[in-house]
């Protein structure tokens, strides 16, 4: 276990991602400041909605980075932002329901705005590597001339992981 962490790139690992971050401090938001905020007769409505869409957003970019081919990541990432765009919804029912006050829908607002730019970028740019021509299927095809396949002791736990290793894959 110790050989592996020496060789992890915590640099090429989701949680270095801006999106990631960003997405990251809108869920924070949500469950320190506005989910307290509910009655509790909202707590297993639209409390537990506001839950699942701010997880939502992480696990999906989460899960897109660590997909094989790009089209599959860019997947997730749209789903990511439209559970952004549920949370906004969310966000304008506790103002409506005058569950919160305008200072922090004004801070919930913005959080999820520069989440959504972060995103919206990330998105373009994985967008514009898969029109390079490059994308992981090709490298991949190129890679299984080039790399030893995985053994069933191998230090690699997926394929991907070897690519990263062997500094083929961004």
């Amino acid at each position: 276990m110790e050989a592996w962490l020496a060789k992890y790139e915590s640099s090429k690992d989701f949680i270095t991602l801006d999106a990631w971050k960003k997405a990251r401090s809108v869920r924070m938001f949500f469950y320190s400041e506005i989910i307290s905020t509910l009655p509790s007769e909202e707590k297993y409505n639209l409390g537990a909605q506001i839950r699942r869409a701010s997880v939502s957003v992480t696990a999906n970019i989460s899960e897109g980075y660590g997909r094989f081919h790009y089209q599959e990541g860019i997947q997730h990432y749209r789903i990511a932002r439209g559970s952004l765009y549920e949370l906004k919804d969310h966000l304008i029912s506790c103002l409506d329901l005058q569950y919160i006050d305008d200072s922090l829908f004004d801070k919930g607002i913005d959080l999820i705005e520069r989440a959504k730019v972060k995103l919206n970028g990330f998105i373009k740019f994985i967008e514009a590597k898969q029109k390079n021509g490059m994308n992981r299927t090709h490298i991949y095809h190129i890679s299984l001339y080039l790399i030893p396949p995985l053994y069933p002791y191998s230090p690699f736990y997926s394929v991907s992981q070897m690519l990263h290793c062997y500094s083929i894959v961004d």
